[in-house]
């Protein structure tokens, strides 16, 4: 009981994070968007921006947004085939399925407390494929490492083709807290207080050092080491490297094709595509449920260095956040759980030997 009461606070907490920063950006934005209707001489009552956000949902070509959901499933796909990859090495042969509907269901599990998709992941997959969950846990810690280092090639890229863009951006709007009301001062609170619990924790490290929970912290850990060495026993590293490829390409693509859904995005070219899935990725990575609230912050400002309208950019945000966030990973996430059990009703795999080198 106690287990879940603190799990249901956790939840609390982020979303609270992520609903706080929607709410600000919604307010600022819907000042800006009432100001524009009484300049154009247009009734208040007419300016509404959660009404134009619904309405701009109807104006919306979903055959673009049919390609998303193809692209989603092809990146992870590859996902599951270089998680599977690095389990190998540990003795483990895991099915593709399990593999690629356990990922969905992460995403999924991730809706509810950021980051909690991982331990789902790593305790579904010790479950159903009889492996040591410290060691597929050390498999998740080398797929997210290889995620960031992608990540960071992506954001290089877009820095080069972008960067008389993006500078010429940042030089004129330097104080982005005056144009998102309160969510850059919301931010920098959380950046704060995240300084002060590190620095405290480093401070007392050496009498935290003796408790339970450090001793326990450290040996998962220790646990981890397995399954990270098995990226260097990979029997063909560069088929590893084209699925890694694939995974992030595809998750580009995404964020292409949503562009082309929308009519006030459509004409972006694709460099813009990609310095918008760039600064998305960062607000995802901010911990709060799937990035509600910082992914529109970010996507926002990445459309406004190509002259997207305030509105507009919250209305392609909230188009992107539904149609992947909560549309793709609940509905697939739910299927995922009902078809997981039945997938594995005659499967009784060996359990895993360890086959990778000291």
């Amino acid at each position: 009981m106690k287990k879940i009461v603190i799990q249901a606070f956790k939840f609390l907490i982020f979303l609270g994070i992520g609903l706080t920063i929607l709410w600000l950006l919604y307010r600022s934005q819907n000042t800006a968007y009432q100001e524009d209707c009484a300049l154009k001489g247009i009734d208040a009552a007419q300016c509404n921006l959660f009404q134009k956000v619904l309405n701009d949902f109807g104006r919306v070509n979903y055959w673009w947004i049919l390609g998303v959901f193809i692209a989603y499933t092809l990146s992870n796909i590859s996902r599951a085939i270089r998680w599977n990859m690095l389990l190998r090495p540990l003795g483990a042969n895991p099915r593709l399925s399990n593999s690629f509907v356990i990922i969905i269901i992460a995403y999924f599990a991730n809706l509810g407390l950021p980051r909690f998709g991982e331990i789902v992941r790593a305790g579904l997959l010790a479950r159903y494929e009889r492996i040591a969950v410290e060691k597929v846990f050390g498999t998740i810690v080398v797929d997210r490492i290889v995620d960031v280092i992608s990540i960071l090639i992506i954001a290089a890229i877009a820095l080069i083709f972008e960067m008389d863009m993006i500078l010429a951006f940042v030089e004129k709007h330097i104080d982005l807290g005056s144009r998102f009301g309160g969510v850059g001062n919301f931010l920098f609170l959380m950046a704060a207080g995240f300084a002060l619990v590190a620095g405290l924790f480093w401070f007392f490290r050496k009498p935290l050092s003796k408790t339970i929970v450090y001793k326990k912290i450290s040996s998962i850990i220790s646990g981890f080491w397995q399954g990270i060495q098995s990226i260097r026993s990979l029997e063909r590293p560069w088929i590893f490297v084209l699925h890694s490829i694939n995974v992030w390409g595809m998750f580009f693509l995404m964020s292409y094709l949503l562009t082309k859904s929308f009519p006030p995005t459509a004409h972006l070219p694709v460099s813009a595509a990609l310095v918008v899935f760039v600064f998305g990725a960062l607000g995802v990575a901010v911990p709060s449920p799937g990035g509600m609230g910082t992914y529109h912050l970010m996507a926002q400002l990445a459309l406004g260095l190509y002259g997207v309208s305030g509105e507009d950019g919250f209305s392609w945000a909230n188009i992107s956040f539904f149609s992947v966030q909560l549309g793709v990973n609940v509905l697939g996430g739910l299927l995922c759980l009902m078809i997981l059990p039945a997938i594995n009703r005659h499967h009784y795999p060996e359990a895993a030997v360890d086959n990778s080198t000291p």
